[in-house]
C-alpha cells in the first residue's frame, strides 16, 4: 500500500511554476553596493516570475509575513530569495514555506551578498552580477522538483566516546535526564588530562577535587553504561539508529559479576604491592614515575579496578612467574574457587598476587570481548595530546632530563604526581626557571599553525605554583603575546606579574648546556628592546600546545565525520552550528573540536548533550533528502561508485544486477553521480537539468548578438 501510495504521488503532475523573487536589502550590506530597484525590477521580466518584490529584511518576521501572504493567497508556488548565503538562511525560508504549505524545496537563494555585494564596490557592477546571479536561480527554479523528507524513530540511547571532563559531562546530563548512556574511554579509567593537573587557572581550583566527585558520579549513575579500557571498533546505520561495535579489552582482573553485576575486584591493591615487576613508567605520571604490571592509573581512578599490563607482565608474556605457571595457575585457580584448596596451600604454584588476591579476581584467561550497541545519537569527546616537542629540536628535549614540557611540570607540581607536588630536578631543587611560550604551535615548520589558547595561561600558573614552593625562585617566561582571552585571565595574569615573575618578550631560539656544568643556557631575541639575551636555568619549561588526541584517524574513519586544516573535528558552522557535524545524530564536545580550557570544554559538552536531547526527547529524526538516486533503468552495475562513496551508502543488488541507495546513510556528496558512466546515479534537488539550466542562464550574458 506504501509502495502504491508512493507512485502515486511520482505521477502526480507538477503544477506550473509561479516564481516570486525577494530582494533583501541586508540593512546596508547590500543596498550600499547594490541597486536593490534595479535588481527587482529585472527580476519581474524573468520567465515565471510573478512577483517580485523587495524588503530591509527579508528574514525577520514581518519579511517572511509576506512571503507567506504571497503563498496562501496562491500567488506562487516558488520562492527566491536575493540576499546572503544559504548555509545562514535557507533553513530559515525552508521553514517559511512549510508554514505555508509549500514543499520546502521549492525554496531557492541567490547569494547577492557573498557573492556579489560584500566582493566589490563598484555599485553598477555588482548590480549587473546580481542580476545574472537571480536569472540563474530563476531558470534553475523552474525546474525544480517537491521531495519529501523521511522521519524515523530515534532509539532513546547515547552514544559519548571519550570519559575526559567533556564526555563525563555530556554524559551526565543526558543520564539525569532519563535516558541511557553509554561512555566508551580507551584507558583504564574516566577523568582525561584534567586528572593530572595539580590546579587549574585562573581560580587556582584543585583539579582532582573539582573533578573526582563527577567521576563517581558517572561510575554510580544507574542510566550510564561505563565502558573502561574499552575501544569503538564499528560505526555504521544513521541518525536514530546507529550500530556500533566495542571492544573491551581484558584486566585479566574482573570488575563485576558477567551475572549478578556485583563489584568483585576491591581496589585494595595487594596484587600490585606483591607484584615482581614494579619498575614499569608509569604512563599517568608520562614517564617521570615508575608503576608495577598490575596496577591502577591514579589513587582516584574510577573504577576502581586494578588492571593487568599484558605488555610487561611476566605470566601474559612469557607464561612463568616465579615457580608458577601459567597451566599451574589455572588448575590451582579452579581449586581455590571451588574451595577444594586455600591459596596459601597452592603458593608455589600461583603467582604472588593472585595468592594475596582476598577476591580471587585475577584471571589471565580473559579475552577481548566484543560489545554491540544500538543508540540514537553518538557525542565524540575523544579530547586532545600535547604536540610533540622533538618538533623543534632547538630547545633538546629529550637530550637535557632538565627540559620538561607543561604537562610532565604539571605532574611535578600535582600531590599525586611522582614527587608528591614537589619539584625536583637531577635531585634537587631549581633555582632559575625559564618558560619558553608556543612550543610546536603557533608554527609553520611543526605544522601547527593555530594558537592552542592555553598555554599562556598554563604557564602563568605554573610560575605562580613554583613560587610558591620555591620562594626563592627566578623565573622568566618567554613569549610572543600574552593572550588572556577569557573571563578573569587578565586579572589572574596581572596578579602574577605581580608576584614578581619575569615576563620577556621574545622566544627563544635555542636551548644548550652551559660548558663544564649542568646548567643551561636559553638565546633568543627580546623583540620589545631589540636586543639578544642568555639567560641560565636549571629548568626549562616548554609550554607545548595540544594537537587532536592519538587515534583520531580511526574515529574519523568509522563515523565519516570531516576535519578542519588543523586535524581537529569540523563544526557544521562554526558559530552558529559548533557541535553538530555534517552527519546528523553525530556532535562533537571538548578539544576534539579545537583547543579550549576548561569552563569551554564543559560548556560544549553540556551544549551536545542539549543537541542530542532534541534527538531523544521527540524520539523522531528527519533524514537527509537531498540525497542520491539511482535510475534501475539507466543503471548497468558496474560498481564505480561504490568503491567512492565516502558514507558506504551504496550497495549492489545481486539479483537486479544493479546499484542501490541506502537512503538512511547517505549524505547527498554527490560523489557518485559525478563518476557514474551512464548518468544512472543523481541528486535530488541538484539534478543534471537544473545546473545546466544555471549555467545557460549565466551565458546568455556572454553570447554574441546574433
Amino acid at each position: 500500500m506504501a509502495e502504491e501510495k508512493e507512485e502515486a504521488k511520482k505521477e502526480e503532475p507538477v503544477e506550473e511554476p509561479k516564481i516570486g523573487v525577494y530582494v533583501c536589502h541586508c540593512g546596508i550590506n547590500i543596498k550600499n553596493t547594490v541597486d536593490i530597484d534595479a535588481v527587482r525590477d529585472y527580476s519581474a521580466t524573468l520567465p515565471n516570475v510573478v512577483i517580485a518584490k523587495d524588503y530591509m529584511y527579508v528574514c525577520s518576521d514581518p519579511g517572511q509575513e509576506i512571503i507567506k501572504a504571497d503563498i496562501r493567497e496562491g500567488k506562487i508556488n516558488r520562492v527566491i530569495v536575493a540576499a546572503c548565503s544559504p548555509r545562514l538562511h535557507e533553513p530559515t525560508f525552508r521553514g517559511t514555506c512549510i508554514a505555508a504549505g509549500l514543499n520546502p524545496f521549492f525554496f531557492e537563494m541567490a547569494n547577492i551578498r557573498e557573492q556579489c555585494s560584500w566582493v566589490w564596490e563598484d555599485r553598477a557592477a555588482n548590480t549587473e552580477k546580481s542580476k545574472d546571479i537571480v536569472r540563474a536561480t530563476v531558470a534553475r527554479s523552474n525546474l525544480l522538483e517537491p521531495i519529501e523528507e523521511k522521519i524515523v524513530d530515534v532509539v532513546p540511547e547515547t552514544l559519548v566516546i571519550g570519559g575526559g571532563i567533556s564526555g563525563m559531562y555530556a554524559a551526565l546530563d543526558i543520564a539525569s535526564a532519563g535516558y541511557k548512556v553509554h561512555l566508551v574511554e580507551r584507558l583504564p579509567s574516566i577523568g582525561g588530562h584534567m586528572l593530572q593537573f595539580d590546579k587549574t587557572f585562573p581560580t587556582l581550583d584543585c583539579a582532582a577535587c573539582i573533578l573526582t566527585p563527577r567521576m563517581v558520579d558517572v561510575g554510580k549513575h544507574p542510566n550510564i553504561n561505563l565502558l573502561t579500557y574499552s575501544e569503538v571498533e564499528e560505526v555504521g546505520g544513521s541518525v536514530g539508529n546507529f550500530t556500533v561495535k566495542v571492544r573491551r579489552k581484558p584486566r585479566y582482573i574482573v570488575e563485576k559479576d558477567p551475572v549478578t553485576g556485583a563489584i568483585v575486584c576491591t581496589g585494595c591493591g595487594l596484587c600490585a604491592t606483591e607484584c615482581r615487576l614494579k619498575k614499569i613508567p608509569n604512563e599517568f605520571d608520562l614517564g617521570l614515575g615508575l608503576r608495577p604490571a598490575a596496577y591502577l592509573p591514579m589513587p582516584q581512578a574510577v573504577p576502581a579496578c586494578y588492571t593487568i599490563d599484558p605488555e610487561k607482565c611476566i605470566m601474559l608474556t612469557k607464561g612463568k612467574c616465579g615457580k608458577a605457571t601459567l597451566e599451574s595457575t589455572r588448575e590451582a585457580i579452579k581449586r581455590i574457587k571451588s574451595g577444594e584448596v586455600t591459596p596459601e596451600q597452592v603458593k608455589d604454584e600461583i603467582p604472588l598476587c593472585v595468592a594475596t588476591c582476598g577476591p580471587n579476581c585475577i584471571d589471565f584467561d580473559m579475552k577481548d570481548e566484543i560489545v554491540e550497541l544500538n543508540v540514537g545519537t553518538i557525542i565524540v569527546a575523544t579530547g586532545t595530546d600535547v604536540i610533540d616537542p622533538n618538533l623543534q629540536p632547538e630547545y633538546k628535549y629529550g637530550v637535557y632530563p632538565n627540559v620538561l614540557h607543561g604537562l610532565e611540570l604539571e605532574r611535578l607540581l600535582a600531590p599525586n604526581g611522582p614527587t608528591q607536588g614537589k619539584v625536583i630536578i637531577k635531585g634537587k631543587e631549581p633555582r632559575d626557571i625559564v618558560f619558553v611560550q608556543c612550543a610546536g604551535s603557533r608554527n609553520k615548520q611543526t605544522g601547527y599553525e593555530y594558537c592552542s589558547r592555553v598555554c599562556c595561561m598554563y604557564s602563568i600558573k605554573h610560575a605562580h605554583l613554583i613560587k610558591e614552593r620555591i620562594h626563592d625562585a627566578n623565573i622568566s617566561i618567554l613569549y610572543q603575546d600574552i593572550r588572556a582571552y577569557g573571563k578573569a585571565f587578565e586579572e589572574f595574569y596581572d596578579r602574577i606579574k605581580g608576584e614578581g615573575i619575569n615576563f620577556r618578550r621574545g622566544l627563544a631560539s635555542e636551548v644548550y648546556q652551559k660548558p663544564g656544568s649542568d646548567r643551561l643556557v636559553v638565546r633568543g631575541e627580546d623583540t620589545m628592546l631589540g636586543e639578544p639575551y642568555e639567560i641560565e636555568a636549571d629548568l626549562v619549561v616548554l609550554a607545548t600546545g595540544l594537537r587532536p588526541a592519538d587515534g583520531v584517524e580511526k574515529v574519523v574513519e568509522m563515523t565519516k565525520l570531516a576535519q578542519s586544516a588543523d586535524k581537529f573535528f569540523l563544526e557544521a558552522h562554526p558559530k552558529l552550528r559548533p557541535v553538530d557535524t555534517a552527519v546528523d545524530g553525530i556532535f562533537v564536545a571538548g578539544c576534539c573540536q579545537g583547543p579550549k580550557d576548561i569552563p569551554d570544554s564543559v560548556a560544549q559538552a553540556k551544549a551536545a548533550s542539549s543537541a542530542s536531547l532534541i534527538y531523544l526527547g521527540t524520539g523522531k529524526a528527519k533524514l537527509e533528502a537531498i540525497i542520491s538516486e539511482v535510475s534501475e533503468d539507466l543503471c548497468t552495475g558496474c560498481r564505480t561508485c561504490e568503491a567512492l562513496c565516502p558514507y558506504d551508502a551504496l550497495e549492489f543488488d545481486a539479483e537486479k544486477k544493479i546499484m542501490k541507495v541506502n537512503e538512511a546513510i547517505c549524505k547527498g556528496c554527490g560523489c557518485c553521480g559525478g563518476t557514474c558512466p551512464s548518468g544512472a546515479a543523481s541528486m535530488r534537488h541538484f539534478r543534471d537539468l537544473q545546473i545546466y539550466a544555471q549555467i545557460e542562464a549565466l551565458t546568455e550574458a556572454l553570447a554574441p548578438p546574433s
